[in-house]
């Protein structure tokens, strides 16, 4: 049963309340920012905080830490840290702009064991994402959306055309390999109405969930994308269709006036285990 990546929140890591709070909300997964959130003076006073803080039970979250990028002055000051102190308390270790798959290779060699993440927010990042989602020792995708719009000089649109290459782009090189991949953020908290369209995109497209910048925007990513009611209804008849058909000696069943093919039974199979999987994490 694979893990939900439905919700995806960042914290930042030199924020004690807010890693303890988070332990209490409906989120799938977190990731714990030692990078953009926390200013340069205190990137080693973070490291000691996120050390306590996942010392703690965040139950079936996905605990992901994002570190400073191997090129600036606490990059490598991050990956020794992820080796040497955290070890198993992270899930996954996620890194800033990745142009390459050698910008993994560089981390892989640092941080030995935990599965790596990479976010992808740069021009050349889209470019050679197939090569970036093939690395052995990738788990997940994470769109960077508002560093790839500065990147590319676009503006904003409700519909993100401006996007849409280096989405779809990435969303390919992890489905063709089998790799999680989540929507970047959407910077207006309090507009429920815009994140649920944005959410409702972003699922339309074959995002796994979305990453989030604040709790209040947890409950809209969950509901959008989780399967509906509807929609495991139609899988149950689907599949318990397709197998008396089968049974018959028949390739093919009908059902509300569609043709059923294996492919389909395949897609309903995922849908009724993503929400038995979204189920185990509720409980």
């Amino acid at each position: 049963m694979a893990r939900p990546y439905r919700s995806v929140l960042y914290i930042p890591a030199a924020n004690t309340r807010a890693m303890e709070k988070a332990r209490g909300l409906a989120a799938d997964a977190i990731i714990f920012d030692l990078e953009d959130a926390v200013a340069p003076g205190e990137k080693a006073a973070a490291r000691d905080a996120l050390t306590a803080a996942l010392a703690a039970d965040y139950g079936q979250r996905a605990r992901i830490v994002r570190i400073n990028g191997l090129a600036s002055d606490w990059g490598r000051d991050d990956a020794r840290f992820c080796a040497e102190t955290l070890g198993r308390r992270a899930d996954a270790v996620l890194i800033p702009k990745v142009d390459a798959a050698a910008d993994l290779d560089r981390v892989a060699t640092l941080i030995p064991d935990t599965p790596l993440w990479a976010m992808m927010e740069t021009p050349l990042g889209m470019l050679n994402a197939a090569g970036i989602a093939a690395h052995p020792r990738l788990e997940g995708l994470v769109m960077g959306t508002n560093d790839l719009a500065k990147e590319l000089n676009s503006r904003f649109r409700a519909d993100r055309l401006p996007m849409q290459a280096g989405l779809g782009l990435c969303l390919l090189a992890a489905k063709a390999h089998g790799k999680v991949i989540v929507d970047g953020v959407f910077n207006a908290f309090k507009d429920d109405e815009g994140l649920r369209a944005e959410c409702e995109q972003g699922r339309d497209m074959g995002f796994d969930g979305k990453t989030l910048i604040h709790p209040a925007q947890l409950a809209v990513a969950n509901e959008c994308f989780a399967p509906t009611e509807a929609e495991v209804d139609l899988a149950r008849r689907q599949i318990e269709a397709f197998e008396q058909a089968t049974a018959e000696g028949k390739g093919v069943a009908v059902v509300d006036g569609k043709i059923v093919e294996n492919l389909h039974v395949e897609t309903a199979r995922k849908t009724l285990d993503r929400s038995a999987a979204i189920a185990a994490m509720a409980g």
